[in-house]
């Protein structure tokens, strides 16, 4: 009876694929801020007005300087990263290797003493060989081409800003999901506070999705553990 409850577990475990909240719903989304990876101090809520205001007054403190550059450089800055990958690659590899060896040995002897007479000989031969052949073979082609903000989550000591950002987009019952992260110079900024994806240093970039179509795609994870241990 144990063996037949055990066999019944594998086989639902191997049947899962979905998680159990999102049956019959379409995926859900994550909370707004989770992209952003290094924590701090939530900000006060109040805010000391260190340059004072003058009555009447048509400037207001709260809108930006009139003369400081509009590029993301202080934690919590905004800058839009245009990613635009066009990549192609093609790989096409062969091996052949072979060996081969052979030993021959002889032995001969002979013997005479007083009207005792004997010879003889002997032949030894070795042969072996060996041989392998390979071939691979890669053609792919990638082309991505988004919009995405990132914000600025720690400043370097020598000026250069790390940012991470995400954007999740829910279609029906599939979710896509853009994540972006690395190291940028405000100098190559530009003025209207974009920067291209191939000027962030240590760029990751990660766009996938979750929902019906990754079910599919994907096997369950019965299977997954199955193909992990199994030895053949």
């Amino acid at each position: 009876m144990k063996f037949i409850i055990a066999i019944a577990s594998l086989c639902l475990l191997a049947a899962c694929a979905t998680r159990p909240e999102e049956i019959g719903r379409e995926p859900m989304m994550t909370p707004v801020g989770t992209g952003i990876a290094v924590e701090r101090e939530p900000l006060p809520h109040v805010f000391k007005n260190t340059t004072g205001t003058t009555p009447n007054s048509t400037w207001s403190n709260a809108s930006a300087d009139l003369f400081t550059s509009p590029r993301a450089r202080q934690v919590g800055d905004i800058v839009t990263v245009n990613i635009q990958i066009d990549d192609k690659a093609q790989f096409d590899n062969a091996s052949d290797r072979s060996r081969s060896s052979s030993v021959d040995a002889g032995l001969g002897y002979g013997f005479n003493f007083e009207g005792w007479q004997a010879d003889g000989s002997a032949d030894i031969g070795v042969d072996s060989s060996s041989s392998s052949t390979g071939q691979g073979k890669i053609d792919r082609s990638e082309k991505l081409r988004l919009s995405v903000a990132a914000v600025v989550t720690e400043v370097l000591p020598n000026g250069n800003v790390i940012i991470s950002g995400s954007q999740e987009v829910r279609v029906n019952y599939e979710l896509r999901i853009l994540n972006i992260a690395g190291i940028v110079r405000p100098r190559d900024i530009s003025p209207r506070n974009t920067i291209s994806y191939d000027k962030i240093a240590e760029a990751r970039v990660s766009y996938g999705g979750r929902g019906r179509l990754m079910e599919v795609q994907q096997p369950a994870y019965g299977q997954q553990i199955f193909d992990a241990v199994t030895p053949f």
